[in-house]
């Protein structure tokens, strides 16, 4: 990087070229924030300021991080440190330049020394009476200290960096910066209270901004996950569809981030053209479309497509939210292709997640072991941790979450026979599935719920099913697949189906079947 020549220009003209450069990366407009804030670095050198100099060169790397620009940041971090050595002078810039040391910390593993180097920084900025510095290392120290384990230390952080920025001390640039790390960071905890408090927070914010970008994408992907855990599905949409139609000024990944939003609101209303699509944005823009694509094959039936997908991702290295996801995924999944035994596997990874996680998290994994017990046949001790899920996911306002535990808690009572539980609890499902608009959701319950037919002999519809393809001579692991299902669900409905018709072998089935007219 070559030295700077003199330039012409007063201290004064210095102060505002870092202003402007601040508004233009607020505005979206890096390249002209990357150049005003190399103008003012080099107006400082003019003038001596060596310190004010260092600060401009730290904002430069800042921007350019944020660009993906990596090699030409940690010139310029390079530049300040040199200028802050030669000069041996006692200055809060000291601080901003070690802020990327504890970040490389963190990205190498070393949470510990990540620690001690944001604590550093903390105290310079103490020293130095700078608030924004005090509160940028105050949230780093939190990030780490989660990383750690210390979830409490570290959202106890998150909570007074919060009363900062909320009560309007920090300049711009560094509250956008808090914000997003922090909501960023609850979202990956599942802590839905806090992400969905400060999301609006954020929100507030960006309206005081008016001319502000740079955090409007993240701002609306995280709200259209909220407002989609709470039900609000169009709501949730047209806040996913904005972040994912921004234009260059918005990072690639956070459109990926809200594709993929996109893909799971379709998802779960049976869209599967327009979720397909949307996941297919989600990758070519760097977020992984999983498990989102693979719960989209099961829906349409593709069960081993589903499975050797969901398999692959679990075998790929993962933390945080997306490696819960994945294992909740895998668990429905493996479920529906008939391995109990790897779908366990999967819900005890996402139990190991779950410990000391937030109520969301807990939440998740509650209904997946209930969901694995369910399958095995441990219908009675399935409901614990459904029933606690369901409380959960009520306490948490997450309608659709709270309807499939109530639909699989249906399940368990229908094999403890209880008949009447049953009906109660599917009922109640349907009608949260319908209000809702979860379609594949709606006509799975109404093909378990429904008695059809005359001659059926009080059979649901998906109980007919099953018997048809029996009369067709299918094995129970082909109906399994054909249905979407797993052989012990097969099972299942075949006992209920011999009790039902007083039937004890699948040649009485099938001729039942054809002497009913069940099959044509």
């Amino acid at each position: 990087m070559a030295e700077p020549t003199p330039l012409s220009g007063t201290r004064r003209d210095a102060d505002a070229l870092e202003r402007e450069a601040m508004a233009a990366h607020l505005a979206g407009r890096d390249p002209d924030a990357i150049d005003l804030f190399t103008r003012a670095h080099n107006l400082h050198l003019s003038h001596g300021e060596v310190s004010r100099a260092a600060r401009s060169a730290f904002w430069v790397a800042f921007v350019l991080v944020g660009a993906g620009e990596l090699t030409r940041a940690s010139g310029w971090i390079g530049r300040a440190r040199r200028l802050l050595d030669e000069d041996q002078h006692d200055c809060v810039e000291r601080g901003y330049v070690l802020l990327p040391h504890a970040l490389e910390q963190i990205a190498g593993g070393d949470l510990a020394g990540a620690v001690a180097t944001f604590t550093d920084v903390e105290h310079i900025g103490e020293r130095f009476g700078d608030v924004d510095i005090v509160n940028l290392a105050r949230q780093g120290r939190g990030r780490a200290l989660i990383g750690l384990g210390q979830t409490a230390d570290g959202l106890a952080l998150f909570d007074e960096v919060m009363v900062a920025v909320t009560a309007g001390e920090l300049m711009p640039i560094v509250a956008g910066v808090v914000y997003c790390s922090i909501i960023h960071a609850c979202v990956e905890l599942y802590d839905v209270r806090r992400a969905q408090e400060w999301t609006d927070a954020l929100n507030d914010w960006c309206a005081t901004q008016p001319g502000a970008v740079a955090y409007r994408g993240e701002c609306r992907t995280h709200r259209a996950r909220i407002l989609r855990l709470h039900g609000k599905w169009s709501a949730a949409l047209t806040e996913a569809e904005r972040a994912a139609q921004a234009g260059a000024e918005v990072r690639l990944i956070v459109r990926g981030a809200a594709a993929y939003e996109i893909g799971e609101l379709h998802r779960v209303r049976g869209e599967v053209a327009a979720a397909e699509a949307a996941y297919t944005r989600a990758s070519d823009c760097g977020r992984s479309p999983y498990p989102g694509l693979a719960l989209l094959r099961l829906a349409q039936g593709q069960v081993e497509a589903a499975r050797a997908a969901i398999e692959r991702v679990m075998a790929e290295s993962g933390r945080g939210r997306h490696r819960a996801d994945v294992c909740a995924g895998a668990v429905e999944i493996l479920l529906a292709a008939g391995d109990v035994a790897a779908a366990r596997r999967a819900a005890d990874e996402l139990a190991a997640l779950a410990v000391n996680g937030s109520p969301c998290l807990r939440a998740l994994s509650l209904h997946a072991a209930g969901a694995v017990r369910v399958a095995a046949g441990d219908f009675h001790d399935a409901l614990a941790p459904l029933n606690d899920a369901l409380v959960i996911w009520r306490d948490l306002d997450a309608p659709y979450e709270a309807a499939r535990a109530t639909a699989l808690l249906g399940t368990a009572c229908q094999g403890l026979g209880d008949a009447d539980g049953a009906r109660l609890a599917w009922s109640s499902a349907s009608r949260a599935f319908r209000d809702l608009g979860a379609a594949p959701d709606t006509a799975r319950l109404a093909a378990i719920m429904t008695p059809i037919a005359p001659g059926s002999g009080g059979l649901t519809a998906r109980e007919v099913e099953v018997l048809r393809m029996v009369a067709s001579g299918k094995t129970n692991r082909a109906i399994a697949q054909g249905l979407a299902i797993s052989e012990k669900t097969v099972a299942r409905h075949l006992s209920n189906i011999f009790t039902k018709l007083d039937l004890s072998s699948r040649a009485a089935a099938t001729a039942y079947a054809f002497t009913h007219h069940l099959v044509e």
